[in-house]
């Protein structure tokens, strides 16, 4: 593990790492908040997924989640979005696709399926590596992201229940497949049979019986992205006939940005706080 920078933020430990994915098959960037606590034991782990555009560094910087996690003991990992280098496949005019806009899953289709392997690296290899570099409870494990990131949150929370045990989104993409800024890159790295697109898309899931106990999902009213690409209500219509608990607070005047997400952000911490106990 290379380390490319370390430093203290309430008497915990912020690091920035790269280290070579076999997944991806390239160097993959990786940050982790590790709280005070874990000097003394192993403490629960929250997943953070980015969106679109984003790298670690988006919610590292403009998150503000530190503070709470030191607070509550948990450690956060923020992964990359996408596979990087100069020989990984990209489309540089498109921010919907490519570099930046992996939507967390495992491509199927070349060019991209040499590298855009991101379901098998969040769920598989990363956590495999980190678990052996910091001292983590593994068996408290709870995941949350933003637009695509509350997307690729909630697919590998409803794909994996036993594995987390709590699931939050800011302004997730919850039918990717049908999504304008979403569909075009499904289709691109998974081809054109449909069928195989409804394992990384939510309400597809839950329609296929999948099941996750319950989710936190926060949405801007002012978010420009709501209509075309993010229509929460779509996720609310389909959990009705389950068990599915889902919590959905619609907030005025908030938009897209990290503006919102860290004015909410100590809500999700302690949501997954309080589930992973």
């Amino acid at each position: 593990m290379n380390i490319i920078s370390q430093t203290t933020a309430f008497g915990g430990m912020q690091g920035v790492f790269t280290h070579e994915s076999n997944a991806c098959k390239c160097d993959m960037t990786f940050a982790v908040f590790v709280p005070p606590k874990a000097i003394k034991e192993p403490c629960p782990v929250v997943w953070y997924l980015s969106g679109l555009t984003c790298t670690h560094a988006n919610v590292m910087e403009k998150g503000e989640y530190r503070r709470m996690a030191a607070e509550l003991g948990l450690i956060v990992v923020c992964p990359d979005t996408s596979p990087r280098g100069n020989d990984v496949p990209d489309e540089l005019t498109n921010w919907q696709m490519g570099k930046g806009a992996g939507f967390y899953l495992d491509a199927t289709e070349m060019p991209w399926s040499e590298n855009y392997q991101m379901y098998s690296y969040i769920t598989e290899e990363l956590p495999a590596y980190v678990s052996q570099h910091f001292r983590m409870d593994m068996s408290r494990q709870g995941i949350f992201g933003h637009s695509m990131g509350g997307h690729g949150a909630m697919t590998i929370a409803l794909r994996n229940p036993e594995r987390f045990k709590s699931c939050s989104a800011f302004a997730p993409i919850v039918e990717p497949s049908t999504a304008d800024w979403s569909a075009p890159a499904f289709e691109k790295y998974l081809g054109p049979d449909r069928a195989a697109w409804r394992k990384y898309d939510a309400c597809a899931l839950v329609s296929d019986g999948t099941r996750f106990p319950e989710f936190l999902i926060d949405q801007g009213k002012a978010d420009g992205f709501l209509e075309n690409g993010l229509r929460p209500w779509l996720f609310e219509d389909v959990v009705k006939e389950t068990d599915i608990k889902l919590t959905l607070r619609l907030h005025e005047r908030y938009d897209h940005s990290y503006y919102f997400i860290s004015t909410f952000m100590d809500d999700h911490l302690k949501w997954h706080a309080e589930r992973l106990v």
